[in-house]
């Protein structure tokens, strides 16, 4: 028998991360400081010019011009004390005593120094600028620190400003500089969730959330078709700025996450959630009757052998919307929908009831298994009209948008089908939603 080696994993290039666009404009903002140096005959020290720009080079426009305001603030009350401290001191001792300064002196020089510390950072206070303050210290003590005793220190506090305002020109010309692009405004785009923009650990990569974060704040018309309630889809985009009204429980729900509020549903009857209720009782199953009072849901359940219940019970109610009641729903209850979760033979024996009994036909149900529980299925069961293309019909009539791109994992049912990567939505919307003017999605937009 042949002795097996267990392969050590070897180190794969392809799975590390590309380099993202900050890193290289980080890279590009270098070299154009180090260009203009050179084009000033080095008169100024790059390396304060490189330090300002690095700060401008930010994940989102906004921030890199909050931060170049800031940074020119902050260098010019830190340049303003460095003259002062210079003028003054220049006006007390010559250069041959400063050559010939005793301790005393020294120890003077660091507490006036100190001092005027307390000076810079006390006025970034009163004119309402602390965000400056830490910008203004940096500057002042480049100035008084190492540079008091150059021969012409009133020269360095001048090229130290310069140095500054050429770093934050370069950072704010390398952060906003994009090729030419069309934005597509007139398509709106409905992107799944699971499997599709996120992963199975509910993460979304740093590229897609910048990416898309940015597209969101320049106009694109996006949002999200899931499975999952606002309280479950929430958690993994609580960081995504979207705008649009999300179509939430497949399809069953139109919610506005800003306002907080539903737009539209598709409940079951009374009558048609008595129903049910009865007939999963008559098969000793217990089943969360999810339903919508007043903009929340509210799911009622009942306590039952089955320990999972309360493992899931126990892990979803810490969400502020979700709020689970242990008792049967009210007589006059329309259920948004209804879901057991049970061993996943007892499932699919249930199932086999409800599709003999022509429930199948009457309303939507769907049975899969449990990714979080090994070995259990989960069936729901909502209104029959509750699909995500009628909800995506509704939301397109009331944005008014008439064009569509869908995003899923599904071949043959969305528009742009994602298997693996999780980046491919932002890449795609990016490349659909800004096209380069030249480019052929640009040109057929045309």
């Amino acid at each position: 028998m042949m002795n097996q080696q267990k392969q050590k994993p070897s180190f794969c290039l392809s799975r590390l991360p590309h380099p993202g666009m900050r890193i290289l404009k980080s890279a590009a903002a270098i070299i154009l400081c180090y260009f203009v140096s050179f084009l000033r005959g080095n008169s100024g020290i790059v390396f304060y010019s490189q330090l300002a720009a690095l700060w401008c080079i930010q994940m989102y426009t906004a921030t890199t011009f909050k931060n170049a305001y800031q940074r020119m603030i902050g260098t010019i009350i830190g340049a303003l004390y460095g003259l002062v401290f210079l003028l003054l001191r220049g006006s007390l001792i010559s250069m041959e005593a400063l050559a010939e300064a005793t301790m005393v002196f020294q120890v003077i020089n660091a507490a006036v120094i100190s001092g005027m510390v307390i000076l810079v950072l006390y006025t970034t206070v009163l004119i309402k600028k602390k965000q400056a303050s830490y910008f203004s210290c940096v500057v002042f003590l480049s100035i008084v620190v190492n540079h008091a005793g150059d021969l012409n220190p009133y020269l360095f506090v001048w090229n130290r400003f310069l140095d500054t305002v050429v770093g934050i020109l370069i950072g704010l010309l390398v952060n906003t500089f994009s090729l030419p692009r069309k934005k597509r405004k007139d398509i709106l785009f409905v992107s799944g969730l699971d499997d599709t923009l996120i992963d199975a650990k509910d993460s979304m990569s740093d590229y897609s959330r910048v990416e898309l974060n940015r597209m969101l704040d320049e106009g694109a018309n996006f949002t999200i078709s899931t499975m999952r309630t606002p309280a479950s889809l929430l958690e993994p985009m609580r960081d995504i700025r979207l705008r649009l009204p999300v179509i939430v429980m497949d399809g069953a729900a139109l919610y506005d996450i800003n306002e907080k509020r539903y737009l539209k549903k598709y409940t079951l009857t009374v009558e048609e959630t008595q129903e049910l209720l009865a007939l999963t009782k008559m098969h000793g199953l217990m089943c969360f009757t999810n339903v919508i009072l007043e903009d929340t849901i509210v799911i009622y359940y009942q306590n039952t052998e089955e320990k999972i219940h309360s493992v899931l019970v126990s892990k979803l109610r810490r969400s502020p919307l979700r709020n689970y009641i242990c008792r049967r729903p009210p007589e006059d209850a329309e259920a948004v929908y209804l879901m057991l979760l049970y061993p996943k033979a007892r499932m699919e024996a249930f199932y086999g009831e409800l599709k003999r009994g022509g429930y199948c036909e009457r309303f939507k149900i769907l049975c899969y298994d449990s990714t979080d529980y090994p070995g259990y299925a989960y069936i729901k069961i909502y209104n029959r009209e509750a699909t995500r293309e009628h909800m995506l019909t509704e939301l397109e009539t009331r944005i008014g948008m008439h064009r569509t791109v869908t995003f899923g994992s599904i071949s043959g049912k969305y528009d742009e089908v994602i298997q693996g990567d999780m980046n491919r939505v932002v890449r795609i919307l990016r490349r659909k939603y800004e096209p380069v003017i030249w480019s052929r999605d640009a040109q057929e937009a045309r």
